[in-house]
């Protein structure tokens, strides 16, 4: 006698919610998958895609911005003392560690903004700034460099009280920081901010992958930074900050609101007796193993991601 089968559920859920609000943090080392996993979970747990926070977004923003918008200038120089006008060796952020790391890089500066790289160092007659604030940001974010603390601090705080201040609607909906916090002093700031404004942090996502698994995905974005030596400076970084940020939160909010999270979960299909590797199919397993960190049991986890495949693939139907 063969045994009982359980029969198939009749029911398909195809969208959750996370319970807000509050912060889902998604941390890791370079080229992990932080934004890939992050538009999946906007997708499937009900995120507002507004909410999702990427450093790198927010600070490619804040330079276009200050270029384009004069009010939006003001507003930086004014309620946080970032402009194009304060030279980078005469501010409030000014000092001798941030002074040499700047004058190492002015070749590079000189070649980014097309200057000679003589004139870069301001000009105490004229009190012209010829390493501006935002000019260091700029080359920073471009180069992947560390950025003074108060700058990730301020402007992350301001994309969160903005949103929070342009919510008429009673919005619920958790934000995502994507690769944010990256130090210890960065973590502190933010659980002070956040416990000001009563916003819980959710969960920690610590997605990990190898420094060669890192290496050889950072080699097929093509960039120019993506370097050897600019690699192993990225790695090193992350196992000196990153992680150290990491094992803070896990203290101050508990083991259990942060879960390792495998990056490198590789798919292949068989053809023509070849592995070929599948992109999308591989995300699917990373994000599969985030959203039973945050409590969605497997049977959903499925329901989830079979619906938001099946919309992808309808998507690029239409498009096609």
């Amino acid at each position: 006698m063969s045994a009982p089968t359980t029969p198939r559920s009749l029911v398909r859920v195809e969208r959750i919610a996370l319970r807000g609000p509050g912060v889902v943090i998604l941390t890791g080392p370079s080229s992990c998958g932080k934004g890939e996993v992050a538009s999946a979970l906007c997708d499937v747990v009900s995120i507002d895609p507004r909410r999702h926070l990427s450093m790198g977004e927010i600070l490619r923003s804040t330079i276009d911005r200050s270029r384009s918008d004069p009010g939006f200038a003001r507003l930086l120089a004014d309620k946080y003392a970032l402009s194009r006008e304060s030279s980078i060796f005469d501010c409030i952020d000014s000092n001798d560690e941030l002074d040499e790391k700047v004058k190492r890089h002015l070749p590079d500066l000189e070649r980014h903004f097309g200057r000679d790289p003589s004139r870069f160092i301001s000009d105490e007659v004229s009190g012209k700034a010829e390493v501006s604030q935002l000019d260091w940001l700029e080359f920073c974010t471009e180069r992947g460099l560390l950025i003074p603390n108060r700058w990730t601090q301020d402007l992350i705080s301001a994309e969160i009280d903005h949103a929070l201040a342009a919510d008429t609607e009673g919005i619920d909906s958790p934000f995502i920081l994507d690769g944010y916090p990256r130090t210890v002093a960065a973590a502190q700031h933010l659980l002070g901010f956040l416990s000001s404004t009563h916003l819980p942090v959710l969960k920690v996502l610590h997605l990990s992958i190898s420094k060669a698994e890192m290496s050889a995905r950072a080699s097929k974005r093509g960039r120019a930074d993506d370097n050897e030596e600019a690699l192993r400076r990225r790695f090193e970084f992350y196992v000196e900050n990153v992680q150290p940020s990491v094992d803070y939160l896990k203290t101050e909010l508990g083991g259990d609101h942060v879960a390792l999270i495998d990056a490198h979960q590789p798919s292949y299909d068989q053809v023509a007796g070849e592995r070929v590797f599948h992109l999308h199919r591989s995300i699917e397993n990373v994000v599969t193993s985030s959203l039973r960190a945050l409590g969605v049991p497997n049977v959903i986890v499925r329901d989830l991601l079979e619906s938001r495949r099946e919309q992808t693939e309808a998507g690029a139907a239409e498009g096609g």
